[in-house]
């Protein structure tokens, strides 16, 4: 009787519940993320994913998504997009880890440290209008840099401002924010070298580039990697910034689908919208799935340290 009570009731006094009970209530805390992530991730994603392979009177149909994929327009977007999410990811990459390789050689929780980590955290979520403001009053048509380099440096590309609006100067954009966001992702890899490598390599008579070439490099490639591929997701699916730089809608695969689903002219597409972001989805999946796997590697390294 007293273990089928414990089992079924509990304990006499009530408050602590039945084992079985108290096991699944610890899942209640995570039941608002799992809500909020199947209304606002899972429907929509599958919603692209389903309306891709639809006709316009909801019949399933593979005519819209190889239209996009045949399409001109669309590739030249999407190439685009390629291309500068590639070299925005590489530029904040090398930029962003340097910087904090620099933050890690310092003196850790200084105010250098704390004051850099924290604008990171800033810089990493300024973007859309705000940043494009910001560059606009810089280096734009009679903004501040662009002012004086007309007055005192005429033949120089920065008193031309009509970089800012092509691909130059959106690349430029993105580094931007994306510099920060590798410093929050690749602080903590660097963070977790242990100092006594370095100087067991010293200590057995290794050189340095001995040691990185065999100990640091092997170490922090996957989290480097890992950290890119982030970086060019990010950019990838970038869109504010760009709208309220350029908008045009052959230019980026976002701009493009922005135009499709409410077109100024009465040319709205939504079919073609969900194939261009269900190509999309494909592309962030790819990438995605290559960064679990390197994050796997690393946090396995991290384990056995």
């Amino acid at each position: 009787m007293t273990q089928l009570q414990y089992r079924r009731t509990g304990s006499a006094n009530g408050r602590t519940g039945s084992r079985y009970w108290r096991s699944k209530r610890a899942y209640l805390g995570v039941l608002p993320f799992l809500i909020f992530s199947g209304v606002f991730l899972l429907y929509p994603t599958w919603s692209v994913i389903s309306g891709a392979f639809q006709d316009k009177v909801g019949k399933f149909s593979t005519a819209e998504l190889r239209a996009v994929v045949n399409s001109p327009i669309s590739r030249h977007a999407f190439f685009n997009s390629i291309g500068i999410s590639a070299k925005t990811a590489i530029a904040g990459a090398i930029i962003g880890g340097l910087f904090a390789w620099a933050l890690v050689n310092g003196k850790p929780g200084g105010f250098f440290y704390k004051f850099s980590v924290a604008l990171s955290s800033v810089l990493a979520q300024f973007g859309g209008v705000m940043l494009t403001f910001a560059f606009l009053a810089t280096f734009g048509f009679h903004g501040l840099v662009s002012t004086l380099a007309v007055r005192f440096a005429p033949g120089s590309f920065l008193a031309q401002s009509s970089w800012l609006y092509g691909m130059n100067g959106l690349t430029v954009l993105y580094t931007f924010f994306q510099i920060p966001l590798m410093v929050l992702v690749f602080l903590p890899t660097l963070q977790n070298m242990k100092p006594q490598w370095r100087e067991a390599s010293d200590a057995l008579g290794g050189k340095a580039w001995e040691y990185w070439l065999r100990v640091g490099i092997p170490i922090l490639t996957p989290s480097f990697v890992g950290a890119a591929l982030l970086l060019f997701v990010n950019s990838f699916s970038a869109y504010a910034t760009a709208n309220t730089l350029i908008s045009m809608a052959d230019f980026l695969t976002p701009l493009e689908i922005s135009s499709a689903l409410s077109s100024e002219v009465g040319g709205a597409n939504p079919t073609e919208a969900k194939a261009l972001s269900f190509v999309m989805v494909v592309v962030v999946i790819i990438a995605m799935t290559l960064y679990t796997l390197l994050r796997r590697r690393v946090t396995k390294w991290e384990k056995q340290r």
